[in-house]
């Protein structure tokens, strides 16, 4: 597996896979031909579908600013659901053009190259292996991923979680309508600042954590700053929990940096094992990936075995099996802020019963990914990231 350093990815909101991936992509492309005075950017799959909702084609122009863009919905049997091809041109001549795939949470890989991310760091390729060299080491999950990546981890780490801290507080103080035309206003402040008057305690802990979910998606929406964990989309499932752990629970930083780099290594196995795409599996690639991620997280903060994070982060999984990736008008609102808000909460359940129940599970890690993997293959395409199934459609047929 790759440094887990690669699954976080500062950048634009509102799409991984469809803002911070192909500007990437256009960027070390325009890097190849500098001397080019037209570029021709060809979108193919979801990203011809959804692209314009998210944002697509300004991510591109932002590193390739007269970039002429095109969407292919007709092309067929595609290498990766989320296809570019990109060409440059000189005095009406080619100069290169070249094929690159958004392969999910801000990642590219370009057509017959090796990709930039392809140095592995750990050798285990699957949870059941990595818990079994913890156990032959006698480490937590914390420490073994120290000792597997380079000196320059816990600086990342903290710059990630400076970069999570100011979407939550940015989206805390943001009031209004977010873009794009569906009219769906912030909601962050009002969860924030209002309460029940006989609220207990368990209720307001919910209420802040969707409050602080809520803040990180509205942000990714409007085209903040934000971090994928594991991808735009589902980037506020993570930063929700551990910031209420932090701000208002006391855990120390310190402590936060060691769940960041557990969450990250459980996406990295899900990301080698399956994967983070929604437009590949669909949105239990993103939201089930963040869920099993903090639930991991959150399992590792509170101090649980190893046998009981692995419980948790599978839990978090088995029950986003099946989630549909169905944004309305392909903008990264409806359901997705609101999916975000109860994928934090469904990951405090998931480390609540794996507290107590971990000795009696039957099913593993790996064998939820791998079923969740297959899940995702066997979804009709209109499910998978494209807005022509599910709510997307109900929705439109409504108006």
């Amino acid at each position: 597996m790759k440094s887990i350093k690669s699954v976080y990815k500062i950048g634009h909101g509102p799409s991984s896979s469809h803002t911070v991936g192909p500007y990437h992509a256009a960027q070390v492309f325009g890097a190849r031909y500098p001397q080019a005075d037209r570029f021709k950017v060809t979108l193919y799959g979801s990203l011809a579908f959804t692209g314009e909702g998210h944002g697509t084609g300004k991510a591109i122009r932002s590193a390739l600013p007269s970039a002429e863009i095109l969407s292919d919905r007709e092309k067929r049997d595609l290498p990766h659901p989320n296809t570019m091809l990109f060409e440059a041109y000189q005095n009406g001549l080619t100069l290169g053009r070249s094929r690159i795939f958004s392969i999910g949470g801000g990642s590219i890989r370009i057509e017959g190259e090796a990709s930039e991310e392809e140095r592995e760091i750990y050798a285990q390729p699957n949870f059941t292996e990595i818990l079994r060299d913890c156990r032959a080491q006698g480490t937590s999950l914390s420490r073994w991923i120290e000792g597997k990546e380079d000196a320059g981890l816990r600086d990342y780490l903290k710059t990630v979680w400076e970069a999570m801290q100011d979407a939550v507080r940015r989206g805390l103080c943001a009031e209004g309508t977010l873009p794009g035309g569906l009219g769906v206003s912030r909601k962050a402040k009002t969860l924030f600042e209002n309460r029940c008057y006989n609220e207990s305690a368990d209720v307001a802990m919910n209420r802040v954590i969707a409050a602080y979910a809520y803040a990180v998606s509205e942000e990714n929406a409007s085209e903040g700053i934000v971090v994928t964990a594991p991808t735009c989309g589902s980037c506020g499932v993570l930063p929700a929990v551990l910031y209420y752990m932090q701000r208002d629970r006391g855990f120390p930083e310190g402590e936060i940096l060691d769940a960041l780099a557990v969450a990250a290594l459980i996406g990295n196995v899900i990301r080698t094992n399956a994967s983070i795409s929604g437009a590949e599996c669909g949105c239990q690639a993103e939201i089930g990936s963040a869920c099993s991620m903090t639930a991991g997280a959150l399992a590792s903060l509170y101090g649980l075995n190893i046998d009981q994070i692995e419980y948790a982060a599978e839990i978090a999984m088995e029950h986003s099996l099946g989630l549909t990736c169905d944004p309305v008008d392909g903008l990264v609102q409806i359901p997705c802020i609101e999916r975000n808000a109860v994928a934090a909460m469904r990951a405090i359940s998931a480390v609540n019963l794996s507290r107590f129940l971990y000795s009696t599970r039957k099913i593993s890690f790996d064998e939820v990914v791998a079923t969740m993997y297959r899940t995702g293959r066997d979804m009709d395409e209109k499910y998978r990231e494209t807005s022509h199934g599910g709510l997307a459609q109900i929705y439109r047929r409504k108006q």
